[in-house]
């Protein structure tokens, strides 16, 4: 199979995964998850889905454990609406990419200065060209006609 094939393959079992999680699934174990992405085997027989979950740990183990008890369910769903010879079977993975791009930004935000504050003065920026500043900012409590 080449990779392209592979590619439709697994947005198509991403997207009926994500909408029987969303509408079918009645546990209530499984919230807050979404379908991130789905790695499919060369030869279809297995597909590790992706899945971000909101909450804390213990809430995202719960939730994975559910949805890994679903499988079943949600590869006979697979079979009823895709037509292939085989259906893979499903193996549910959390998705720590959320999380470590959140991570990533609280350091950021950490580390460089707010976007709003300089750290530089406007006379240690530009040299002095001799000419005088041709804006004038009005005070704040002036009204205008």
């Amino acid at each position: 199979m080449n990779s392209r094939r592979l590619l439709k393959a697994a947005e198509a079992i991403r997207e009926v995964v994500s909408i029987s999680i969303l509408t079918e699934l009645r546990d209530p174990r499984i919230r807050d998850v979404t379908v991130t992405y789905v790695e499919v085997a060369p030869d279809m027989r297995s597909a590790k889905v992706h899945v971000s979950i909101m909450g804390s740990e213990a809430r995202q183990n719960l939730s994975l454990r559910a949805l890994q008890h679903a499988a079943g369910f949600l590869q006979q769903r697979l079979s009823e609406r895709i037509i292939t010879r085989y259906i893979p079977k499903l193996q549910f993975v959390l998705d720590k990419g959320v999380k470590n791009s959140l991570a990533v930004s609280r350091i950021l935000r950490e580390v460089l200065p707010p976007e709003g504050g300089r750290t530089e003065s406007l006379d240690e920026q530009a040299p002095d060209s001799g000419q005088a500043d041709s804006t004038v900012t009005p005070p704040p409590d002036a009204e205008f006609p």
